[in-house]
């Protein structure tokens, strides 16, 4: 092969840093390699990694495999000791063109692959800038990276390290370089974005940021967030909810469960009751809003009446997107020493959690048909509403912006009226 190859898991962060690590290898002149950008969030995400390294070394057998992200954060040795791997690298260390110039030869022993140092000694996020989000439609800009908190079954710290912000000009330019190259909506993202702008000076939030970067960039159509801690929501961004068009009416957020007890285990700081106050002011401010949330099912300790509490607060919040994590132990977090489940036991209940999740999904579809709605086009033949409601848009030009009805729906898409009658290009 030639160039450089791409894979990605995980998050949007991920997602935005892959394109960085492209312009970092080119720059230092890479060429015939694999980079591998893995997530550390589930066992079953590493597990995937390791499955694409060696269906990655079968595909490219003289191609140099470069392993990188979370994952090989946190387990560096695991992903050295695999005879497919000529490098890892730390997530620090992705992100620069000299590590890609410093790479070791073919076929070196597994410690000379390494080269990770410590994410704990990282004090800053060094802006960085992309022309685009290859294969997206919307594009990402990471806002801030690392997290502060120590959830207890939560190993993402210790790949990411603690929180730290990109200066709020950086992102603005950013985000302006993305919409003069035709992008019509930007996520902000980060690993606990709404923490942003504490280690900057005058602490700013993320709400301020968003509500500046609308500002200072008019031309940007959509503007959204990635997964947001309800608990530390701030008045800015309250308000933008309120009264900005162009911040999207959707939120994903961080439930993780619907249990006072299970949650204080989690070591979460919100409760059940924070996470409801925070959606029923967001729908009174805002109708029409709509709610993706992540949920852990099979957390140790947890009864089958604690695994009830998740489902209806689900139910009682009425989330649009629920996201089921079937509790994975990772080593090194202290829910890992906690008194386990049944592996069998966590699926089953990571089902009956998932079986609530597409009983609101299909309600919230039939909700929106007879709506009048404002479609982003995708290039896979779909696109997403403000609420980010996906709608299947055959034969509309990708990254155009469309005004139409929804019509009906299928169970997992939105369908809308004959373009050709119906959509108004915006």
């Amino acid at each position: 092969m030639s160039g450089v190859e791409i894979i990605t898991f995980g998050c949007r962060l991920n997602t935005y840093e892959s394109e960085v690590m492209r312009g970092a290898a080119e720059k230092a002149g890479l060429n015939n390699a694999v980079l591998v950008n893995t997530c550390a969030v589930t066992g079953e995400a590493v597990r995937q990694a390791r499955k694409a390294i060696r269906r990655a070394r079968r595909a490219h057998p003289d191609a140099r495999i470069i392993v990188t992200g979370c994952a090989a954060q946190t387990e560096a040795g695991t992903f050295a000791a695999m005879p497919e791997v000529d490098a890892v690298l730390g997530n620090a260390e992705k992100l620069v063109s000299s590590a890609y110039r410093a790479l070791p030869d073919f076929g070196v022993a597994g410690e000379e692959k390494l080269r990770v140092n410590d994410i704990m000694s990282v004090r800053e996020t060094a802006p960085q800038m992309v022309r685009m989000i290859e294969g997206h439609v919307r594009a990402f800009v990471q806002v801030q990276n690392g997290c502060d908190h120590r959830c207890t079954f939560c190993i993402i710290p210790y790949g990411r390290g603690n929180s730290r912000s990109v200066p709020m000009g950086a992102v603005v330019d950013q985000a302006r370089m993305l919409v003069e190259n035709g992008y019509r909506e930007i996520v902000l993202t980060g690993v606990d974005a709404t923490s942003y702008g504490g280690d900057l000076p005058g602490t700013p939030t993320l709400g301020l940021l968003a509500r500046t970067l609308l500002k200072q960039v008019p031309e940007l159509a959509r503007l959204r967030l990635s997964s947001i801690d309800s608990i530390e929501a701030d008045r800015h961004l309250i308000d933008l909810i309120a009264d900005e068009p162009r911040f999207m009416p959707h939120l994903h957020l961080s439930l993780q469960h619907g249990d006072d007890m299970i949650l204080k285990r989690m070591k979460r700081r919100h409760s059940r009751a924070d996470a409801l106050a925070f959606i029923n002011e967001a729908r009174r401010l805002r109708p029409g809003i709509a709610f993706g949330a992540d949920m852990i099912a099979g957390f140790p300790t947890e009864t089958e009446e604690m695994f009830a509490q998740a489902g209806t607060l689900a139910q009682e919040a009425d989330i649009a997107s629920l996201h089921v994590f079937p509790y994975s132990p990772r080593e090194g977090t202290p829910a890992a020493r906690m008194p386990q489940h049944d592996p069998l036991l966590i699926r089953e209940r990571a089902a009956r959690l998932r079986a609530i999740g597409e009983d609101l999904a299909r309600r919230h579809l039939a909700s929106m048909v007879g709506t009048a709605q404002t479609v982003l086009v995708e290039s896979n033949g779909a696109g997403h509403t403000e609420n980010f409601t996906r709608v299947a848009t055959p034969g509309l030009e990708p990254r155009s912006l469309v005004a139409t009805t929804i019509t009906g729906h299928d169970g997992k898409n939105l369908s809308i009226a004959t373009a050709e009658r119906q959509a108004a290009w915006i």
